[in-house]
């Protein structure tokens, strides 16, 4: 009986035997088959990986190696038909796509390496070393404020007595110094003037209310003066009332008190305008407000898109630039009484002085010069003074002696005078150079050389010479373009300054990214009473609670153009530090307010006079100078300039100028009891969190 031949199920299915050597035969090259199949499946599977896209794109229909028959009873393990074998395949098109991205980028790379003189690679490895030597110092003050505690227990609070107090301002010790006839006024800071401690508010301290209510009436409490020195003040008392013992009122639209609106509009008139609406169109926004009273002039042309900056004297009780900066106006403490502005030459279109207490023709007129110098060409000088009365000069003899001094003089220095109203008189300087070199011989100030004719003193004595002359900035106010067309420099006008278009177009593009990124932040403080949702527009007045911001390092006023093209109802201070490249020249030009100053030294200013501070950049480069201030001493300053509570802090952080990651924003309340802690464990978070 034969034995029955068995059913073998295999790689080639179902087979029809004619004879036993062909059965043995073919089981053996089947067991054979398989354990090369097991014995090799790594290495096929390599293979078909290689080969299956192309058999994709181009299909095999030869028999299969695995024995795919027209039966259909096996099937190849890499079959395309199958949900897993579509998987491997998506897998390996992003294999061989990653791997030819990375070497058309390699290429890429190289050629363009290749392309690089050697001129360029030398720039970009000095530039490499120059930002890998400023993180180390960054680093260096993070690893200060990450020693904690230890640290912070070095600051401690200052006297209640230094409430209002400003470092490089003290009368007292100037005097006994030596300083008379109005420098002990003027600005000292020597040694040992940085004040090491925290500045308290006062007691009875109050939010200031929202703009523009906040305009026209502060807190008593917040401010050095009181309300019976308010009433003592002199004639100035007659812009202000007080409202129920604890607020001040300022009636700067009212005639019933000081008629601010019929002056301004006399002003323009003299001019030879319709009224001050039509300053800009006269080439008119800058003005700086010399001895500003309580900024009531400044208030009003505010809203003709006006900026006014007002500087006083510093004041040991009852400060002008304290209670504008509370009104939320721009002010700064500033006095040429023996030293030069902070400002570049040619910077403001209109110089302002109402009973202002300079006299004008003391010391053989020099303050006048000075005058000369920050004024742009075409500009014009405004002075209101009971000297200036040609009533009073019958009766007083004195008076018209003084008078015809500041009239000569302003004549030699080729001001034109253009109008005289009772106690008011204004000039038109000169848009000529050569009206300098006509002038009689020996008849006013010289010239000043190219040597003294620094167009960004810092606060350097007095000039007895013209300046600004030498400026390739010289450019009369009614040729350039008006606001707001006068931000925006074309290529041109941007070489003046030794600067590309390149380089403020990438400057305006931050600054536009860093707005629309803090507002957001800042949305839910500074609109608190007036819930907003994202997307939605600002809040107009009196909901928005941010009034001024403080620009510690504006480089080319991108922040301050980026607001304003955002329609935010604020404005800027832009200060530029001693410390790295001077753009305020262009700052100005632009039609911003701005003024030089070494941060490791205080501001001039009274405490709590700001609602933001923006610092990008600004740590990295003033600790890398040579170590004359740490950071410490820096947040110190801020925390003295940024009003308590509801007042925000944004910190752009330096390191973002290393890497993209290094990189953030930090918007925190100050708290109204100032702890100081707040201020340096969020800023390690923030650093430690972005690391």
């Amino acid at each position: 009986m034969s034995r029955p031949l068995p059913l073998h199920r295999g790689v080639s299915g179902m087979r029809n035997l004619s004879n036993s050597n062909d059965f043995w035969d073919s089981e053996v090259k089947d067991k054979t088959e398989k354990e090369d199949l097991d014995r090799n499946r790594a290495s096929d599977q390599s293979y078909l990986s290689l080969r299956f896209p192309f058999r994709l794109l181009c299909p095999d229909n030869s028999p299969s190696k695995y024995g795919i028959t027209e039966n259909g009873f096996a099937s190849d393990p890499f079959s395309v038909g199958s949900p897993r074998s579509r998987h491997k395949l998506t897998v390996l098109f992003l294999k061989l796509s990653l791997v030819v991205i990375v070497i058309l980028a390699l290429t890429g790379s190289f050629w363009w390496t290749l392309s690089i003189s050697t001129l360029s690679r030398g720039h970009i490895f000095h530039g490499y070393r120059r930002l890998q030597e400023q993180l180390v110092l960054d680093l260096w003050d993070i690893g200060e404020l990450s020693l904690g505690a230890s640290r912070m227990k070095e600051i401690d609070f200052c006297p209640e007595e230094s409430e209002n107090h400003i470092p490089c301002f003290n009368i007292s010790e100037n005097l006994a110094l030596g300083y008379s006839d109005g420098s002990e006024y003027d600005r000292q800071c020597g040694q040992g003037s940085r004040q090491s401690c925290l500045v308290l508010p006062p007691v009875n301290y109050k939010i200031p209310l929202r703009w523009p209510t906040g305009r026209d009436v502060i807190w008593v409490a917040n401010v050095k003066i009181t309300g019976q020195e308010v009433f003592t003040s002199g004639s100035l008392t007659k812009r202000m009332m007080m409202l129920e013992e604890e607020q001040i009122s300022f009636r700067s639209a009212s005639l019933m008190f000081d008629g601010v609106e019929d002056y301004s509009h006399q002003i323009a008139e003299m001019i030879g305008l319709r009224n001050e609406s039509n300053f800009i169109q006269a080439g008119v926004r800058t003005i700086l407000d010399i001895g500003c009273g309580y900024g009531s002039f400044g208030a009003h042309l505010f809203s003709k898109q006006l900026l006014t900056m007002c500087i006083a004297n510093y004041e040991s009780s009852g400060s002008q630039v304290q209670l504008t900066l509370e009104r939320g106006l721009p002010a700064m403490i500033g006095s040429f009484n023996s030293k030069q502005l902070p400002y570049p030459s040619l910077s403001f279109d209109m110089l302002h002085c109402a009973r202002c207490g300079i006299d004008w023709d003391e010391k053989d007129g020099i303050f006048l010069i000075e005058v000369d110098r920050v004024l742009k060409p075409g500009g014009y000088f405004v002075w209101t003074s009971p000297l200036t009365n040609v009533q009073s000069f019958l009766r007083n003899k004195e008076k018209q002696k003084r008078w015809n001094f500041v009239r000569d003089f302003a004549e030699n220095l080729c001001w034109e005078l253009m109008s005289q109203q009772e106690e008011t008189v204004l000039w038109k300087k000169t848009s000529k150079k050569n009206c300098y070199n006509s002038r009689k011989p020996g008849s006013g100030p010289p010239i000043c050389s190219k040597g003294q004719d620094v167009e960004s003193p810092y606060y350097r004595p007095l000039q007895n010479c013209i300046g600004g002359t030498h400026s390739r900035r010289w450019l009369p106010i009614e040729e350039r373009p008006i606001w707001p067309s006068r931000s925006n420099l074309n290529k041109n006008e941007l070489a003046l300054y030794g600067l590309h278009s390149e380089e403020l177009n990438e400057d305006t593009t931050d600054s536009r990214t860093a707005v629309r990124n803090y507002w957001s932040l800042l949305s839910p403080l500074i609109f608190s009473d007036h819930p907003k949702r994202p997307g939605d527009e600002d809040p107009s007045p009196p909901y928005n609670m941010l009034r001024n911001v403080l620009d510690m390092n504006a480089r080319y006023g991108g922040l301050n153009a980026a607001l304003l093209e955002a329609g935010k109802s604020v404005w800027v201070l832009n200060v530029v530090p001693t410390s790295g490249p001077n753009y305020l020249p262009l700052i100005l030009d632009r039609g911003y307010v701005g003024v030089l100053h070494d941060w490791c030294e205080a501001f001039p200013t009274y405490p709590r006079t700001y609602d933001m501070v923006h610092a990008d950049g600004l740590l990295s480069l003033e600790t890398s100078q040579h170590r004359r201030c740490t950071m410490l001493d820096l947040f110190t300053e801020i925390d003295r300039l940024l009003r308590p509570e509801v007042l925000q802090l944004s910190c752009q952080l330096s390191i973002r100028a290393y890497f993209s990651s290094f990189y953030g924003y930090l918007t925190v309340s100050k708290p109204m009891t100032r702890p100081f802690k707040w201020f340096l464990s969020f800023c390690q978070l923030l650093l430690c969190s972005n690391m």
